[in-house]
This record gives C-alpha cells, sequence and structure tokens, in this order.
C-alpha cells in the first residue's frame, strides 16, 4: 500500500516560501490592519476572466484571477512538488480509496466554515452533469465522496487513478464557499443557468478576496486579513484589460502598471531598456500550436493534415518572430511535463514531401481555409505559416478575435484552424493528453481539434488506471506517437514564460502552468 503524508510548513504557502524579512509592511500585515502597509499591485493582462467560477472556466486569464482567490486540498511548490494546502495531510488507503485530513482553522471569506461537507458539496457539484462544468473531465474517476467525520474526507474512485492528487491541485479542484453553491442550486431550481452565482460571488479561502468588477475593464481583489496563514504582503490587487501589447508596456514605462503579461519576446529588449522596468523569464509546461478542425474537409484527411505538418519551419519560426527564446515541439507535451518523451518519430519539415502527399490525397491544386487568432503573437506566427503555405497553393484567411470571442467560435467547432496553447498544469501527462486529445472532451475541456482515435481513447484511459509508472509511462508514449501520426495538429514551440515588471517589485514568481503567483510582492 502506497501511503503518502505530508505536513503544511510554516513558511511555504501555495507556490512560493514566505520571506524572512521583518520590514514595515509585514509587520502591519501580521497585525491584520490593511491601512498600515502593502503595495497596491497594477497588473495588465490582455483579457479579463471569462468567469470567476473554478467549475467554469479553463482559459488562462480566469486562472490567473482565481488562483488568488480559492486553494486546494493539494497544491505544488516552487520545486514543483505536490503538498497538502486545505488538507493537512492525506493518504492512498487502497487501490481506489485516498482520505484526506483536512485543516481545522480555515474560514471563507463569508465566515462560513471549511470542513468535509465543503468538500464533498464542490466535488459532487463540479462532476454534477445538471452543472455542466467544462472542467469535469478533471474528476469523471471520483465514483464517491465519502464525509467520515467534520474534517476527513474519503475519495473513492471507480479504479485506481494515480494522478488524483495532481488533479485535485488543479484550480479546477478550488473550494467554494457552500453557501455559495448553495445558491447556485437554488437559483438553476428558479430556471436560472447554472454556473452563475459563484462567478457572480466568488468566495473562496485563499490570502485574496474579490472586492470588485468593473466588466470588460477591471477586477479588484483586496488582501484577506483574516487568512489562515501568513497574509498577502500587497494590500490589494487590481487586474486590469489591456488588450495591446505595446498599451500594456506604456503603462509599465509610465508605473500605471506593475505588472504586465504576457509579454511578447520580441518587446523584451524593450522592456529591458525601459527605466525602472524589466522583464522576467519563468520556465512553462506549455506546448503552443496550430490546430486543425478534423471534422472538416479537408483536413478530415490525415495526410492533408501531415502535408501541412511537413510545412512549417519550426525553427525559422523561433529565431525570425520570437527572438530564439522559445524551444522547437515535436511532440505534445513539454519536457518539464512528466511523460514527456525523447523516443517519439516526429514530422520533419519537409516541402517537396508536403507537396507529394497532397498531390496523393487530391488537393494538389490546393484550396482556401480559415485560420482563428487571438493575439499579436498568434497573428504573426499564422502569418509566416500563411506565407508557407502559399507555396502549397493554401491560401489562409486570418481571423483575430478577441480572447473571449475565440474560445467560444473554437469551442463551439466553427473553425477550419487555429492557434492554441496547452499548460500541463498539473505537470503530469494525463493532464497534457487526456483534455486535449480523447474523444470525450471535444470543444471547451480542451480538445478544440476535435480529434477522435479509439486506440488513443484506450490508452489514455489505460493509463488513467495504470498503478505501474514504467507501464503507464510507455502508454503516453504510445498514444503521443499516434497523435503525431495522425497530426490534428502542428506542435511549433514550448514557449518560456515572460512578464513585465516594475523594478522596485521583488517576489514575483511565475509556475510552469504560466499562474502568477502574487502573494510575496512587495
Amino acid at each position: 500500500m502506497k501511503k503518502i503524508y505530508m505536513f503544511l510548513f510554516v513558511c511555504i504557502l501555495a507556490l512560493a516560501g514566505c520571506t524572512d524579512d521583518s520590514n514595515v509592511d509585514d509587520q502591519a500585515a501580521e497585525s491584520g490592519d490593511p491601512s498600515m502597509g502593502g503595495e497596491d499591485i497594477g497588473f495588465s493582462l490582455q483579457a479579463l476572466p471569462s468567469s470567476l467560477d473554478p467549475h467554469a472556466a479553463n482559459d488562462g486569464y480566469s486562472l490567473y484571477v482565481m488562483i488568488n482567490i480559492y486553494e486546494t486540498l493539494v497544491r505544488m511548490n516552487e520545486d514543483l512538488e505536490l503538498e497538502p494546502g486545505l488538507a493537512e495531510s492525506y493518504e492512498q488507503v487502497d487501490d481506489t480509496t485516498w482520505e484526506f485530513n483536512l485543516r481545522e482553522d480555515v474560514t471563507f471569506h463569508d465566515g462560513s466554515p471549511f470542513n468535509a461537507e465543503v468538500v464533498k458539496a464542490n466535488l459532487d457539484r463540479v462532476r454534477d452533469p445538471e452543472v455542466g462544468a467544462p472542467l469535469e473531465f478533471l474528476f469523471t474517476e471520483i465514483e464517491e465522496v465519502e464525509i467520515v467525520d467534520d474534517y476527513t474526507v474519503n475519495i473513492h474512485t471507480a479504479r485506481p487513478f494515480a494522478a488524483l492528487p495532481a488533479h485535485l491541485a488543479h484550480p479546477g479542484g478550488n473550494m467554494i464557499s457552500k453557501e455559495v453553491i448553495d445558491r447556485d442550486y437554488e437559483n438553476m431550481e428558479d430556471g436560472g443557468q447554472p454556473l452563475t452565482e459563484v462567478n457572480a460571488d466568488p468566495v473562496g479561502t485563499g490570502f485574496f478576496k474579490f472586492e470588485e468588477i468593473a466588466e470588460g475593464d477591471h477586477i479588484t481583489l483586496t488582501r484577506n486579513e483574516d487568512y489562515w496563514g501568513e497574509p498577502a504582503s500587497p494590500a490589494s490587487v487590481t487586474f486590469k484589460a489591456v488588450p495591446e501589447d505595446g498599451t500594456r508596456i506604456a503603462e509599465l514605462s509610465t508605473g500605471d502598471a506593475d505588472l504586465i503579461y504576457p509579454v511578447n519576446p520580441s518587446d523584451v529588449e524593450r522592456i529591458d531598456e525601459t527605466d525602472g522596468a524589466r522583464a522576467e523569464r519563468h520556465e512553462s509546461a506549455s506546448m503552443s500550436y496550430m490546430g486543425f478542425n478534423v471534422e472538416k474537409e479537408p483536413f478530415d484527411d490525415p495526410d492533408v493534415r501531415r502535408a501541412i505538418a511537413m510545412s512549417i519551419d519550426k525553427e525559422a519560426i523561433i529565431n525570425e518572430m520570437l527572438e530564439g527564446i522559445p524551444a522547437v515541439a515535436e511532440t505534445p507535451l513539454n519536457p518539464t511535463v512528466n511523460g514527456h518523451s525523447d523516443d517519439l518519430d516526429p514530422i520533419e519539415y519537409d516541402k517537396e514531401a508536403a507537396q507529394e502527399l497532397l498531390d496523393e490525397s487530391g488537393h494538389g491544386d490546393g484550396f482556401t481555409a480559415e485560420i482563428v487568432v487571438s493575439d499579436r503573437t498568434t497573428a504573426d506566427i499564422a502569418t509566416y505559416i500563411q506565407q508557407e503555405l502559399s507555396d502549397l497553393g493554401i491560401t489562409l484567411e486570418i481571423n483575430q478575435m478577441e480572447s473571449g470571442a475565440y474560445q467560444e467560435y473554437t469551442a463551439n467547432g466553427e473553425h477550419d484552424l487555429f492557434m492554441g496553447s496547452w499548460g500541463t498544469v498539473t505537470l503530469d501527462a494525463d493532464y497534457g493528453l487526456y483534455p486535449m486529445f480523447h474523444s470525450d472532451n471535444h470543444g471547451a475541456p480542451g480538445n478544440r481539434t476535435r480529434f477522435a482515435n479509439d486506440e488513443v481513447d484506450s490508452l489514455l484511459d489505460a493509463a488513467r488506471a495504470e498503478t505501474d509508472e514504467a507501464t503507464r509511462m510507455q502508454q503516453y508514449a504510445d498514444a503521443q506517437q499516434i497523435i503525431i501520426d495522425e497530426a490534428p495538429l502542428v506542435p511549433i514551440y514550448h514557449s518560456v514564460l515572460l512578464a513585465g515588471i516594475n523594478d522596485d517589485l521583488e517576489g514575483y514568481y511565475q509556475y510552469p502552468s504560466s499562474f502568477p503567483y502574487l502573494k510575496n510582492l512587495e
């Protein structure tokens, strides 16, 4: 029996350790007086969240805000190791049962208690088909959540599921106040839409709490003075929607923003040369790609997809357009992810072979298709690909949308091609492959290519239940090779996370999933 006991450390919270400084701001935070110390941080993002309900949204901008409001039973530290969060400890009791012992000193921002009943309510809600949570795929292996006592929960899975702790550390496992969950169900009973009440009143246990939202403009969080652990250093964080790269940089240079994200690689030098600002680089777990809608002609033909994959010079894109910063992606998983393999056969760049494949498929004369993008970087890359494919007689029409419209358009399968990215938040292959390529997850959960392959489904299902790690890794390698060969998408690069930050600020951390950790900013 595999047993895991993990206890909270006094100076490790969420993803970064607390500082040892004993300055005025820290003393003020510890005193609980919000008027004494702490920065008011301005954070300019490309877009604001599509939702503040952890069960409703899986886009980066939503998660960037929500991870500051809510917390999970299990979390990942700066060493990228899983450790307890709202659970004081956990252990695997048998192949299909995990026991979680909960912290007893935690309250939600609305004053309600955190306990076993809350955990059950959250995990039942995210799996409730009536709710229709896009994050349900994370927890489909859970069969039952059993309340043992007020602060002990047993989670029973339908079969062995080694990735359960990693999935519980995903923001989809964030704990929401049961009082707000109950209001959401009441709203549904009255004929309202699910997943609305929590978005309107996001209540978690985190070190920041929701203060206000101005739709389309900004969201403000303030320090939770009653936080069960070390309070946050900043007094508040205001997330502002600034779609244009140049405008975000201008705000950083004038002091209107303390942080900006994302940063285009071509703008790194400009930021570093700006007085009072710097560009920070952090390792990622992401894979940026060009995806096909495999349900639309001619992209329902694997030969057409492979031909296009052969026509894209990834190294040229990285060197000529991205300042040589990212790494070439040959496989669906970033090297930081458990399950990445160097023993796979990628599709090589070969324009002549690409033309031969198109000729054999009956599309040698070319065709016209739409490619959807959501920002400057992906638009620039799409323009480069547009030029590359014109050599094969393929005409790409670039359609740039704002982030929310892009998410909806590609989730509904209205696109031909699209530029996308996927961050393997859990750093486990299950999350990097199951939502992206399993046929159960078409659309918003992650499979925007609408790829379906029975063998891949079987391998991903089997790997979820496999307890032997070597066998599990081989199943993921086999699935990846099929995905590469079938080419529902073209991996292009593994990004480096780039953020712009005020030189006066220290303590910024961004972990590989791309989520910014703001608790220790000062």
